[in-house]
Formats: C-alpha cells, sequence, structure tokens
C-alpha cells in the first residue's frame, strides 16, 4: 500500500507520487509572530513534523519550508510602544522553543517575510504586468490583486465569488469587495520602519503575497505539499493559490489541512477566554505526554482538549516507556525502518493515521512484554526493535534514551556476566548469586531469558 494523502484541493484521497522521484518538497505556513503559540500551533507543527518523518522513514529525502510571518498588521498593534522587529523576535523565540520542547525538526529553510520583500515586489509587479493586480485607484499605494480577472478563484474551496466575503482591513481604492492587498500603503501612525519602497509608493506586505513569494523562492514553480491548518484555508491559502497560479506557477500538487483543536468541545477563542497556552500545558505534563496527546487524533479531526487529557496521555506513553527500561539491552539497537509492522505502515499510510499508529505500537509493547515475561529472548529483541523504530517515526524518541554508560562500567558488568555464567555452568549457585548482587550494587538490572542475560542500566 503506497501513501495517499487527502487533498483539500480536490477534496479526495489521492496516491502520493513525489514530483520528483525520491525527493518530496513541502511547504507549511508558519507562525504569524503576534503572540505566543497556543495548542493550535503547536498541533500543526506536529502534524507536518509526523509526516516529514514519514516521508524519511519510507526513503525520500525532504525539503521543508516553514515561514515566518514577522510583518502584520497584529504583530504591530501587539507591539505597542515597543520596537516592532525586536518584539516579533522574542514572539518567534517562544515558538522556537515550544518547536524543540516538542521535538519538532527544524525546517529545511525558515524564511521570514521581512527578508523577501524584493520577491513580492517582483511578483506583484508581474501580475501587474499581466492584467491580475492593480495600484490603488485613489493613487495611494495600496496595490490590490483582480479577482474578476482570473476565472478559477474561489478553486480551493470550491466556492463561487459572489459568495464570497472579501477582506475588510484594506478598502480605500480597491475595486471590488473581493479583491485582497497584495501591498498596503504605510500608514501615518505606523513605524518608518515597517514600510519599504516600492514602485507604488512606501508600503509593507499583505499576508497572501509573503506565502507565494517564499515559496517560489525556495521550492520553484511547483511543489508537492502546501499544508496548514484548516482556518487558513480561506482566504490565506485561496488567494496564495489564485495569485500564484494567476502569475504562471503551477504552486502546490497537493493541499492538506489539519483540522482545529476545541476546549471541552468549544472552539478555542480568545473572546470565550479558553485558550491554552504553552505554560499551561507544561503545568500538565511532560513534553513527551503532550506530544503524544497531540498526536491521537487523526489530523483532519478535530482534537478536543480538557482537564484529563495530558493526564491520560502520560499514562499511555508511561506503559511505552515503561516496557523499554524494563527491557532494553545496554547495548544499542540501532534504528532499522524494515522492522516497522506492516500495521503501522498501513496506517501512516492511509492518510497518516496516527492513532491507528499508535494502536499498533501498543500491541507491539504488549506482546513485548508477554515475550519478556515468558523469557523468549527473539520475540522480545523483534518487539524492542520494532517499538524503537516505531517511536523515532513518531517523534517520541525522547520519551526513552539510552542510558550514558561509561566503558569501564560496561566491561566491568561484562566480566562479571561471564564469571556468572562460568559459576552457573559449574553449579555453583551460591557464587552466582554473590556475583548476581555485586552487578545489581553497580545499578544494573538483570533478566536471565532462555538463551541469554539481559541487563539494563538503573540510571
Amino acid at each position: 500500500m503506497a501513501l495517499e494523502l487527502f487533498d483539500s484541493k480536490t477534496q479526495e484521497l489521492r496516491p502520493f507520487t513525489p514530483l520528483t522521484a525520491g525527493h518530496v518538497e513541502m511547504y507549511v505556513c508558519g507562525p504569524t509572530v503576534q503572540s505566543a503559540p497556543h495548542l493550535g500551533h503547536l498541533r500543526s507543527a506536529l502534524v507536518y513534523d509526523i509526516l516529514r518523518r514519514w516521508l524519511i522513514a519510507t526513503n525520500h529525502t525532504v525539503t521543508m519550508v516553514r515561514n515566518v510571518t514577522d510583518i502584520d498588521d497584529k504583530v504591530l498593534v501587539n507591539a505597542g510602544s515597543r520596537d516592532w522587529i525586536e518584539f516579533a523576535r522574542e514572539v518567534e523565540l517562544t515558538f522556537d522553543e515550544a518547536y524543540l520542547a516538542l521535538n519538532i525538526l527544524e525546517p529545511t529553510h525558515k524564511p521570514h517575510a521581512t527578508e523577501h520583500i524584493a520577491d513580492m515586489i517582483e511578483l506583484t509587479r508581474k501580475l501587474i504586468q499581466l492584467g491580475h493586480a492593480y495600484q490603488a485607484t485613489d493613487g495611494s499605494a495600496n496595490v490590490f490583486f483582480d479577482t474578476t480577472s482570473w476565472p478559477e478563484y474561489g478553486e480551493l474551496t470550491n466556492q463561487k465569488l459572489e459568495n464570497m466575503e472579501g477582506e475588510s482591513d484594506v478598502t480605500f481604492g480597491r475595486k471590488s469587495p473581493n479583491d485582497f492587498a497584495l501591498f498596503k500603503a504605510h500608514k501615518s501612525d505606523e513605524p518608518e520602519t515597517a514600510a519599504w519602497e516600492t514602485p507604488w509608493g512606501k508600503a509593507r506586505p499583505g499576508w497572501h503575497i509573503e506565502c507565494s513569494a517564499m515559496a517560489k523562492y525556495f521550492l520553484g514553480e511547483s511543489f508537492d505539499i502546501h499544508g496548514g491548518g484548516l482556518d487558513l484555508r480561506f482566504p490565506h491559502h485561496e488567494n496564495e493559490l489564485a495569485q500564484s497560479r494567476a502569475a504562471g506557477d503551477q504552486f502546490a500538487n497537493f493541499w492538506t489541512h489539519n483540522a482545529l483543536v476545541t476546549i471541552n468541545g468549544n472552539k478555542m477563542s480568545k473572546s470565550l477566554g479558553n485558550g491554552v497556552s504553552v505554560k499551561d500545558l507544561e503545568q500538565a505534563g511532560s513534553w513527551g505526554a503532550i506530544r503524544y496527546w497531540l498526536s491521537s487524533a487523526q489530523y483532519r479531526s478535530n482534537l478536543d482538549y480538557s482537564e484529563s487529557s495530558i493526564r491520560d496521555a502520560q499514562a499511555a506513553l508511561d506503559r511505552i516507556t515503561g516496557f523499554l527500561k524494563r527491557t532494553t539491552n545496554v547495548k544499542v539497537i540501532e534504528i532499522d525502518y524494515a522492522k516497522l509492522p506492516q500495521a503501522f505502515t498501513d496506517a501512516l499510510n492511509a492518510d497518516l493515521n496516527v492513532p491507528g499508529a499508535l494502536a499498533v505500537l501498543h500491541d507491539v509493547v504488549r506482546a513485548g512484554n508477554t515475550a519478556f515475561d515468558a523469557s523468549d529472548t527473539e520475540k522480545l529483541l523483534d518487539s524492542v526493535e520494532q517499538v524503537k523504530a516505531m517511536i523515532h517515526v513518531l517523534g517520541l524518541t525522547f520519551v526513552y534514551q539510552e542510558p550514558v554508560i561509561s566503558e569501564e562500567l560496561q566491561r566491568q558488568v561484562e566480566e562479571l556476566l561471564t564469571k556468572r555464567q562460568e559459576a552457573k555452568l559449574a553449579k555453583d549457585f551460591a557464587l552466582a548469586d554473590q556475583i548476581r548482587a555485586e552487578i545489581e550494587d553497580l545499578g544494573v538490572t538483570l533478566k536471565d531469558m532462555k538463551d541469554q542475560t539481559m541487563w539494563s542500566f538503573n540510571g
């Protein structure tokens, strides 16, 4: 079974084949650094981290671009009297810290909107030349995309132009209420540093033009996957697609959108005062448990948070951790993706069904514990290798770290194990028990299997 993904544009499951064999290019909408991250941000980042890890596990190289929108209306408003550049950097740092704690892989490229103003100007200039954009009718530096010029506008969300709700933040000089801003004229009450010289006057970019320009800069005119939260599908992604296609680019071959996070069954919103911050999560449990919980619903299904969410996730995670601590020999077992159970592979290939993959993981943990109790070395080691490969794919590797043991301690334990085995063969069981006690005094747990003795360090 090959990987299938649900394409939000065609509204169907499609077999995923990269445009270039063996290599996948992904663009994921990253944060607008206007305020600290919340559950929705973390879930979206995690979904595409697992997709990326799965593509790597299935023999693909991956170029991942995750942008940072560091110039935006809300960035300027929330910065208040502070320098908005400094403010944006500080907020971005809180995202970076959360991603690191959550074991999110660093993107291949992390472009900032403010670094690509020239690319946005060039794309806007091209759209004007092609008749798909225009400078504001009032002569200001506002520049708009002409939605009536692109007959396919609405193709991502399957909407008709007359039924869409246009943007309300920039209206001056707009021909149609559905036209959206590519550049916004500088306002007198905004910092001088928040505007750039453009062919149309001092202005800063609109939100949508940023991603089109940065995606093209790093990935070219076409790439494999564009991802983001479901709340970005309209208008952000719809507008990205329209302006990029109107400029002559194929843009994304697949569109993927993760569903939202709810709180006790209710939509998370500032107006309801039910947001859950990163600080709230840190107090609720370990980052391993947070990652596990964020993975516990299929990405296109809403994920509901309650007081017991992280506690329940921690209990499930402890069963995995407990198995590895109980059974894993000090000898490092290399990660081998060939050991992944077929059921696990089938689950992830079925539109990234992580809950199904987690169910397989727990089945193998149970089988491994049974093998351990039955002193069945072969089945136990097979289970251990499968579990370690699966948690690596799921990014749960930080729930268990190989113990750091000095070469001297390892040599000492192995010598004592050899002497104990010799004593047992000589039927000197008193000496064997004495040596066992010496080994355990070193902080080591022994488990006699049918054909060998396994040991693990307690530290």
